[in-house]
């Protein structure tokens, strides 16, 4: 972590390598600056379904993928220009490393669901209220530690081979830099870590059947490492360029769109979404319903997931027959808020927030004759909106929110906008192009390269009107449309409990 070349008089752009589901996208930002992006290249790669149940991805193909973005940004702006990388990445993934560095598995991803049993019997011998209570983590297969309980219980050749386990972060920055770290963002996602001491919990470790040495030492989501030479020849930089380690895209949601204020919410709707709100000190509902995550040691973020975000559209696109993300959007707009009756629970992939149930199955509730491609459209964006406004009520355990500060690709189409700040009854803010957590990752690098004194300056040095919220940017809801969505929203939570029945009849069947 030593050896960084020091910043020329040239230097002034910082690089946020934002590595999510299906995409890397590496952007630059100039610092001092207005928040404008100068340099942005997205490098897709594809998610594998092994078997039922199961997402993953080719580690090295991941790796090639932020490679590629951040060789076509230096190229366009110039190695002598960049005084950074500032990383953030997806949580919850897992890889397990040789001693060579070698991937031994794929990248599981936050969506594998393989460990449902281990989740579940967790919960029925009720571990799971105290795991999340001393973690901060639910239990649900999204879980690293519940994901190595099943390694751990059908894999255990393999497991012995494993000198590292490390998330999609540590596997980045093992790239990146050379060694192995979690940062405490990530480390605090992963079920395995103790809120009070800030490292890795002996008994969670036990649970998971990981010996000490095989996780790798928890860093400051502030650390500056150093780019090692191999890649930095890739990428057109020079060696020992600063690497900040960064934090989880979802905490960096927050401090990329300006979230940061008492009762403001951020909320990330891509791949998948989450809606989370920040507080000074790790803090856990008495319910357990939200996660709390760390962005750095003095701000930690409390909220919930929903893993059914954007990738429920894709579905219903292929189902539909539909080539570009528009083309929703517009069959939507046809319809009327409440789609005439038909309610999607897009329960597609094991669900999260609020309830953390992984059996809970998607269906379309109210199905008509007269109901056709734009209700099932429309049904969709509403079902997405609805889980995010059952993680907001959850919420208000810590204070009311007054306002939502939202990013991700899906608000391309205005509707999704408009549909959320309408099932939310709250004032929503769209933020531009360069919100987000690439925008978070190159702020918290102003940070940790002593260019501000705290998040909200370095927010601000990055991005001036970052935590801007004019009343003219506010999405414009029509007030029908609140009643309309308030009505569903009385009906949701006992929608879920009859789908928890449903789930129940299923699983005896398979």
């Amino acid at each position: 972590m030593t050896g960084r070349v020091p910043a020329t008089g040239q230097a002034d752009l910082i690089i946020g390598l934002d590595v999510g589901t299906t995409a890397a996208k590496a952007t630059a930002f100039r610092v001092g600056g207005s928040g404008e992006i100068v340099a942005l290249a997205v490098a897709e790669y594809p998610l594998m379904q092994p078997r039922p149940g199961q997402q993953t991805q080719d580690p090295e193909t991941v790796v090639a993928a932020c490679q590629g973005a951040l060789r076509r940004v230096v190229a366009e702006v110039g190695a002598e220009r960049v005084l950074a990388i500032a990383c953030s990445t997806a949580m919850h993934a897992l890889v397990g490393l040789d001693a060579d560095y070698r991937p031994l598995t794929p990248l599981i991803t936050w969506a594998d669901a393989r460990a449902t049993d281990q989740a579940r019997n967790l919960i029925l011998t009720g571990q799971a209220r105290e795991l999340h209570q001393r973690s901060g983590t639910p239990v649900h297969p999204m879980s690293p530690l519940v994901k190595l309980m099943w390694f751990a219980d059908n894999e255990s050749q393999l497991c012995r081979r494993v000198r590292w386990w490390v998330d999609l972060k540590g596997w980045l920055l093992c790239h990146l830099t050379g060694e192995v770290v979690m940062d405490l963002s990530s480390a605090s996602g992963t079920g395995l870590l103790d809120l009070t001491t800030r490292d890795w919990w002996p008994a969670t470790l036990d649970l998971a059947g990981v010996a000490p040495e095989q996780a790798p030492p928890v860093v400051s989501t502030t650390l500056v490492m150093s780019l090692a030479a191999a890649p930095a020849r890739a990428v057109g930089l020079p060696t020992g360029l600063p690497v900040i380690s960064g934090a989880g895209d979802g905490p960096l949601g927050n401090l990329g769109t300006g979230a940061l204020e008492p009762g403001v919410g951020g909320l990330s709707l891509g791949t998948s979404g989450s809606l989370r709100t920040v507080v000074d000190e790790p803090d856990i509902d008495p319910d357990g319903r939200l996660f709390c995550y760390a962005l750095t040691e003095d701000a930690w973020v409390v909220g919930g997931a929903i893993s059914n975000g954007g990738i429920v559209a894709r579905w219903t696109l292929n189902l539909l027959g539909i080539a570009e993300d528009e083309e929703l959007a517009q069959l939507a707009a046809r319809v009327p808020a409440g789609a005439e009756g038909l309610v999607m629970i897009p329960m597609l992939l094991a669900e999260r927030g609020p309830l953390w149930d992984p059996t809970l199955r998607g269906s379309f509730l109210g199905v008509r004759h007269h109901h056709g491609r734009r209700h099932f459209a429309r049904a969709t964006m509403e079902g997405v909106a609805l889980q995010h406004s059952a993680i907001a009520d959850s919420l208000a355990e810590f204070g009311p929110l007054s306002s939502v500060r939202a990013t991700g690709g899906v608000f391309r189409s205005p509707l999704w906008g408009t549909v959320l700040a309408g099932v939310l009854d709250l004032p929503l803010f769209v933020t531009s192009a360069a919100g987000g957590s690439a925008l978070g990752a190159a702020a918290l690098g102003a940070l940790a390269l002593d260019r501000a004194a705290d998040l909200k300056s370095a927010l601000l040095l990055m991005d001036p009107h970052a935590m801007d919220a004019r009343e003219a940017d506010m999405v414009q809801v029509d007030p029908q449309d609140v009643l309309t969505y308030r009505a569903m929203r009385a009906d949701i939570e006992e929608l879920l409990a009859e789908q928890s029945r449903i789930a129940k009849l299923f699983r005896r069947r398979e």
